[in-house]
């Protein structure tokens, strides 16, 4: 606990690609110039912009438009990064940079997570690790010698292992070998992904802690985990605690499968065991916000069920599971931006939820709805369910039928 506690996490905010990559629709220009200052008002200082498509370079997106028009219209990229793949260097020393170096030197972003595989799935038809060990040095070479950091000093650069995970469980004396080559290279740590969200946390873990033993600090080390299983959010937890400097990931839940560790999350957890880091944002805003960008990427509601970013993570069924301030791990809504509402469960719905969610429904004030007749609500949902009727009381025409039934005549 002390531990999440004290961190400062380094977080690089990925949700102007990470959450439009999983989404029916995504993102447009407009989108993006809207969204980029608010993700900059709510805190973030290390914002990735996009993309430089590997498999269709000469096929631009709307990252390519995104950057294009920040680097016209002299918007500040400070901070900001892009995604590239390396260059290929020969064994008589030429070097070919990929189309993304030389996107990303054109179009001005300062620095990049710059992707290399390392299992054999990963690197098959691309490189061998002969090429690769040539490559990797040249690549970061380049840019730093084409590229111009923030406020022109040197670019930041994360090698982002895309398929770490899988790469450590293959093969870890490889991993091990080219993480004592990054270590000897002027970069700024090494990013490692779950890529499909289907490695254990204790796993992560482990490997988080044998990728520290071979990048000390001030060398960086972060994780990326999709929701495959359902672990995500407890491996990015375990990652901390084995010595991972942070994540990255867009706020939304909503990213390249079904889900990741979203940083909304992530921020959420470290306030709920007391970080006083998070007050570096404004977290007032984390769930309007993380969830206003998962609608605009979907053109749908968030799932209702999602935690803590979700409709009925704080629409309470039951008095019982009111999280407290002042209670230990628990972390009220209030504390990101929200407010606790009502939703009526008829097999455990008390007379205060019914009464929040009448308040709701009606716009009277909770104590306005008589004891009596609240009681009485709870009995004819246990009756109705009884006869084999299933009725959504929740509904507001259905609650208000049954508040008729239950009031005195």
């Amino acid at each position: 606990m002390d531990a999440l506690r004290s961190i400062r996490p380094y977080l690089i905010d990925l949700s102007l690609r990470e959450n439009p990559v999983g989404a029916r629709i995504g993102q447009t220009l407009a989108d993006k110039l809207a969204i980029l200052p608010r993700l900059r008002a709510f805190g973030f200082s290390n914002i990735l912009l996009g993309t430089l498509d590997y498999a269709l370079p000469d096929e631009p997106e709307v990252d390519d438009d995104f950057m294009l028009y920040l680097r016209d219209h002299q918007i500040d990229m400070c901070g900001c990064f892009a995604f590239t793949d390396i260059g290929i260097a020969q064994p008589d020393g030429s070097f070919t940079p990929s189309p993304s170096l030389l996107k990303l030197q054109a179009y001005g972003v300062p620095n990049t997570l710059h992707e290399i595989y390392l299992s054999k799935a990963g690197m098959r038809g691309q490189y061998d690790l002969a090429t690769l060990f040539r490559s990797l040095p040249a690549s970061i070479q380049w840019l730093i010698d084409n590229v111009r950091g923030d406020a022109g000093a040197r670019p930041r650069i994360l090698i982002n292992i895309v398929d770490g995970c899988d790469a450590f469980a293959e093969d870890p004396e490889t991993v091990f070998s080219v993480l004592g080559l990054l270590a000897e290279l002027p970069i700024e740590g090494v990013s490692i992904e779950d890529d499909r969200g289907t490695y254990l946390p204790f796993q992560v873990g482990a490997y988080v802690a044998a990728a520290r033993v071979f990048l000390p600090p001030p060398l960086k080390i972060l994780v990326h985990m999709h929701a495959g299983a359902g672990f995500e959010n407890a491996s990015v937890i375990e990652a901390l605690l084995n010595g991972a400097d942070g994540a990255w990931g867009g706020l939304p839940k909503r990213a390249a499968i079904i889900g990741h560790a979203s940083l909304g999350e992530l921020i959420a957890n470290l306030v709920r065991v007391g970080n006083p880091h998070m007050q570096d944002y404004q977290l007032n805003q984390l769930l309007p916000l993380a969830s206003g960008l998962q609608t605009l990427d979907e053109n749908e509601p968030v799932p209702d069920d999602l935690p803590i970013l979700g409709r009925n993570a704080y629409r309470l069924p039951l008095s019982f599971f009111r999280q407290q301030a002042d209670r230990f791990m628990d972390l009220v809504p209030e504390a990101i931006g929200g407010e606790y509402r009502y939703r009526i469960c008829p097999v455990v719905s008390d007379p205060a939820v019914i009464a929040g969610r009448l308040a709701e429904v009606t716009g009277h004030p909770a104590d306005f709805f008589p004891v009596e007749v609240l009681q009485q609500m709870i009995r004819l949902m246990r009756r109705d369910l009884r006869a084999g009727r299933r009725i959504v009381y929740d509904d507001p025409e259905s609650l208000m039928e049954l508040f008729e039934r239950a009031s005195p005549a």
